[in-house]
């Protein structure tokens, strides 16, 4: 069985909706998963926009979930610790936890990573993208993708 990654809000390549974007509620939307690799610890989550001017933007950051966790609910809160167990990290806002998709022109990809980790990353919250990429150097057990795309609404112009 193959690590899988899910959301009831939007299908792999679908749309997302506007609720989990800037231009709406911007909550983190519902995640579920299965088919954890023999050995995984704990999980981990990526979420970034590979379409970003300049480099790849990330939107959020999450690790050390339980390995009994198989969901993230939709609008987890921006706080250091998960509740349930888990962290997050900064986003490239500047941000703790979630920052939906918001960018600024054209539609852009948005990639869910999920990891199945062998042990604990042990980051302290509001870890960086390049502290959890060096945790996570050589302990990746499997990994599942899911991308949705995002464009901004169109705005009117004054003439």
């Amino acid at each position: 069985m193959e690590l899988r990654l899910k959301s009831a809000a939007f299908e792999n390549g679908g749309t997302i909706p506007r609720l989990y974007t800037c231009e709406g509620k911007n909550l983190s939307p519902p995640l579920f998963w299965s088919g954890a690799p023999q050995g995984t610890q704990t999980f981990a989550l990526l979420v970034d926009d590979p379409d970003a001017p300049g480099k790849s933007f990330l939107h959020w950051l999450v690790f050390d979930l339980p390995a009994a966790a198989a969901a993230l609910p939709e609008g987890v809160p921006p706080h250091p610790v998960i509740e349930g167990g888990g962290a997050q990290g900064r986003n490239d806002f500047g941000d703790l936890g979630y920052g939906g998709p918001c960018p600024p022109s054209g539609t852009h990809s948005y990639v869910f990573t999920l990891y199945a980790v062998a042990g604990k990353l042990d980051l302290a919250p509001r870890a960086t993208r390049e502290e959890f990429s060096k945790s996570l150097q050589g302990r990746t057990l499997g990994q599942a993708r899911l991308v949705g795309r995002y464009a901004r609404a169109t705005r009117p112009t004054r003439s």
